[in-house]
């Protein structure tokens, strides 16, 4: 990736971002939606190897941003404004996700607060992924210890993909093919 700018009110790369982005590089294929794009990192970084992309946000401000970095990184997509899967139309290959997954009490920021266990968007998306999938798809979502993620990989089947270990925390890609 060449360039990549974040506007101020969109959540700017930091290790869960380019962990991600690592496996986007290696796993991403097809048709994808890149849910909740914030910069637009995991987009670009799938347009760059060829992909179709989506990329979708609550956040008019990350719709902005992410296009500005798509057309700074020389490629194209649809940049689609909505809350989750809102206005998010067919089957993709590939769905990548960064939640917000940082527990909290209080709504404060839209980019990292995952309501009260950090599962708030993690749960909403796991409940619906699949009408959006074609047969041949891989999700990649990134969860955190805080939140369970152990949890996921039993009931969906999913597998980790890539792990960091923090202090307080490790987080981790989870991946869900279908076949």
């Amino acid at each position: 990736m060449k360039e990549l700018k974040v506007l101020e009110g969109v959540y700017s790369p930091r290790e869960d971002s380019f962990l991600l982005e690592e496996c986007v590089k290696k796993y991403a294929h097809g048709k994808v939606l890149d849910l909740g794009t914030g910069s637009g990192i995991q987009g670009v970084a799938a347009a760059l190897k060829g992909c179709e992309v989506t990329f979708s946000d609550i956040n008019p401000k990350a719709i902005v941003c992410a296009r500005a970095n798509a057309i700074a990184n020389g490629v194209v997509g649809r940049f689609v404004l909505g809350d989750m899967f809102q206005n998010i139309m067919g089957k993709y290959d590939t769905i990548i996700f960064n939640p917000p997954y940082v527990p909290t009490d209080k709504l404060e920021d839209i980019a990292t607060d995952g309501g009260k266990a950090g599962r708030g968007l993690i749960d909403r998306f796991w409940g619906v992924f699949g009408e959006y999938v074609s047969d041949c798809f891989t999700v990649l979502i990134l969860e955190s210890s805080l939140n369970g993620y152990e949890n996921d990989i039993i009931r969906f089947g999913a597998k980790v993909v890539a792990r960091r270990d923090f202090d307080f925390e490790d987080i981790a890609v989870l991946m869900l093919e279908g076949k």
